[in-house]
């Protein structure tokens, strides 16, 4: 029984498979293509959100820290899928690569897992688009009722001079400081989120017509963003007093996880988030128009571009005002504020620049996730509809209009806390799996042609297997038992219908 869980899928039959032009996909991406996919996915909610807000709960300026360790270990992690994408150039992400080299039943579990890191994310940054669009509609005097602009039963209050702000032990805490009675301001309580439903809905529909338009529309949305940061950091740097940086990490509270290098460690899990994208350019292998090639350029190429971009604005956001400033929706528009009002002028293209790099991010998450049903209904762990591919747009339609309702959903009723949170553990599971199925790989099949080789094996993915466990390690009790749970219920679904509709397993072709 136990060597039947772990049959593995022939290396040769995936070669095969990815060179089969009946799959039904089109080849439309180039690695330009490929690296603005991976951009679009990185840089959003942890650039324009959890920048400050990890600062302000946990690492102070420190959190400059928390980026380059979060950065090294996707670095680590990002060479190993770069190793498998251009080997196996099929859709399915980290999925494939396991059930190629560590057999069907902890394919199955990334498979499930990737899940987790998908659907959820698409919901979580949606979120905070509806938080941005909100805030910039507000600032041209339009009013979106406020029971409909946050997740279901948040209670939000108007706080004089800010606005609407959802209840926190934070925000109560800051204003009992300031003498304020939080009863004593107007209360609502929220019925669902519609903005995020909105854009949720409206990328859907973008991903059912095709790659090539939705690829187009995220390189769009990609120079928007990525200008408008380049023009905060260049302008940032002459406001930047560097007063705000000491203690670069202020002292640890006596709670593990508050401030200190433990602080650092939890900031590293948090914001780890704001790095997911990259392995989302491996979903898309099959429609890469040179795969072998292409594949690491765009793995690679948009996590050096998003790490760069995301260690100088928290070294300007944090100069320019100080971190205990930060635990805002909109951070990087406070620092915008710190400036004077002789910049107010940058604050609504910062908002413009938030909301095109969000709806860039939810964009590829709800590639990412049909892509990964796909793989699963090929193999026969999931019911056949998941992998029909529509005749005219070749695109997944079935399980990329199911991804989309599941996720239009969550964005209306679940809050960004704990949606974020089962994100950032789900991603690194990922990578441990990845980082772990090179050394497997490098040693079961030495001689399998590899058009691109993760160097310095067997360090590289032992560091990046290390890192990724130690940040989830660092997060809060409460998001393992979410993750418990989650994969509980993977564990039924394999052993009640993917156990038993195994392809591989049926075909009679393992012991």
């Amino acid at each position: 029984m136990s060597s039947r869980l772990f049959a593995k899928k022939s290396i040769d039959d995936l070669m095969s498979q990815a060179s089969d032009s009946k799959t039904g996909f089109k080849r439309a991406l180039t690695a330009t293509n490929l690296t603005t996919l991976g951009i679009g996915a990185i840089i959003g909610a942890g650039i324009f959100v959890l920048t400050g807000q990890a600062a302000a709960q946990y690492a102070g300026p420190g959190i400059v820290i928390s980026f380059i360790i979060s950065g090294l270990a996707c670095a680590f992690a990002g060479l190993c899928y770069a190793e498998f994408a251009s080997m196996i150039p099929i859709a399915g992400s980290a999925y494939t690569y396991s059930y190629a080299t560590l057999g069907e039943f902890l394919a199955w579990i990334i498979g499930w897992d990737l899940i987790l890191e998908y659907l959820f994310a698409a919901s979580t940054v949606a979120v905070g688009w509806g938080g941005y669009v909100v805030s910039f509609l507000h600032d041209f005097g339009i009013h979106i009722p406020t029971a409909y602009t946050a997740a279901t039963g948040s209670v939000l209050v108007n706080i004089p001079d800010i606005g609407w702000q959802q209840v926190t032990t934070n925000l109560v805490s800051n204003l009992h400081l300031q003498g304020i009675d939080i009863n004593s301001l107007p209360h609502v309580t929220a019925i669902l989120n519609l903005p995020a439903m909105f854009i949720v809905a409206v990328l859907t529909i973008l991903l059912v017509i095709g790659i090539r338009e939705s690829a187009n529309f995220n390189n769009v949305m990609v120079i928007t963003k990525v200008s408008v940061i380049i023009l905060f950091i260049a302008i940032g740097i002459a406001f930047i007093k560097t007063a705000n940086w000491h203690p670069l990490i202020p002292k640890n509270t006596g709670v593990w996880g508050h401030f200190g290098w433990s602080g650092i460690l939890r900031g590293a899990g948090v914001i780890f988030f704001a790095y997911i994208g990259f392995d989302a350019v491996s979903t898309a292998a099959q429609e890469a128009k040179n795969p072998q090639k292409h594949m690491p350029i765009g793995i690679l190429g948009s996590l050096s571009i998003s790490t760069v971009l995301y260690i100088l604005v928290a070294l300007v956001l944090t100069g320019i005002v100080s971190y205990t400033a930060l635990n805002v929706a909109d951070p990087v528009a406070v620092g915008v504020n710190a400036m004077g009002k002789g910049m107010f002028w940058l604050r609504p293209i910062v908002k413009i620049a938030a909301i095109a790099g969000l709806s860039s991010v939810i964009l590829v998450m709800l590639m990412g996730q049909p892509r990964i049903f796909y793989s699963m209904a090929k193999d026969g762990l999931l019911p056949p509809v998941f992998s029909k591919v529509h005749p005219k747009f070749k695109t997944p339609y079935v399980s990329t209009l199911l991804t989309g309702s599941v996720a239009l959903v969550l964005a209306g009723i679940l809050p960004i806390s704990i949606l974020g949170e089962l994100v950032s553990i789900g991603t690194l599971l990922a990578f441990v799996i990845v980082c772990l199925s090179i050394l497997v790989l490098r040693r079961t099949n030495p001689g399998l042609k590899r058009p691109f080789r993760t160097p310095w094996v067997p360090l590289v993915p032992i560091l990046g297997a290390l890192i990724c466990f130690i940040q989830m390690a660092a997060l809060p009790l409460d998001t393992w038992l979410r993750l418990i749970i989650w994969m509980g219920v993977g564990f039924i679904i394999y052993f009640t219908y993917g156990i038993r509709k195994s392809k591989l397993r049926n075909s009679g072709n393992i012991p």
